[in-house]
């Protein structure tokens, strides 16, 4: 049976759908919905713990099991190198097809990219462009650019206006 709970966070209200196998889908909604009241070692429950700690910058990784039921198998291929990038570093879509054996498969590692269901929990906003361009994220450029500035704030920080 598919639960959900729902968390707010500095980067808007996330959806978190999962079942006892696993996280399904956090996806980013408009505006905020009842947290249903789980058993604490619920994937749900521990996957909202784990964000919770993620956006006040006290977790770097993520342990919640995962649940990509259904999806096609070069997603999931996708998706599981996607887990293995570090905390507050990137790739480039080029190195991820490398990596996963299909090194001209870049533009179908962006298409699975855009299709990952478990936003940060699966950094896909990690992936950016061979030559450090930020490239389309489903939930925009700029919340992107946030994510890697709460990563990692020396690499990514703001430029200031010199006058």
């Amino acid at each position: 049976m598919l639960v959900k709970t729902f968390l707010s966070s500095p980067f808007g209200c996330f959806e978190i759908c999962g079942s006892e196998f696993g996280i399904r889908t956090v996806h980013r909604v408009r505006q905020d919905g009842i947290a249903d009241d789980l058993p604490a070692g619920h994937p749900v429950a521990v996957c909202r713990q784990e964000l919770e700690a993620y956006f006040a910058g006290k977790r770097r990784a993520f342990d919640v099991a995962l649940d990509w039921s259904g999806a096609p198998e070069f997603h999931r291929l996708v998706w599981a190198e996607l887990v293995k990038i570090p905390y507050g570093e990137t790739l480039a879509y080029s190195d991820i097809a490398q990596r996963i054996g299909h090194p001209k498969a870049v533009r179908a590692v962006g298409l699975a990219n855009r299709h990952n269901p478990i936003a940060i929990v699966v950094p896909c906003h990690r992936v950016i462009g061979k030559a450090g361009e930020l490239r389309g994220y489903f939930y925009g450029l700029d919340i992107k650019m946030a994510l890697l500035r709460h990563e990692n704030p020396q690499r990514f920080a703001e430029q200031g206006s010199l006058f």
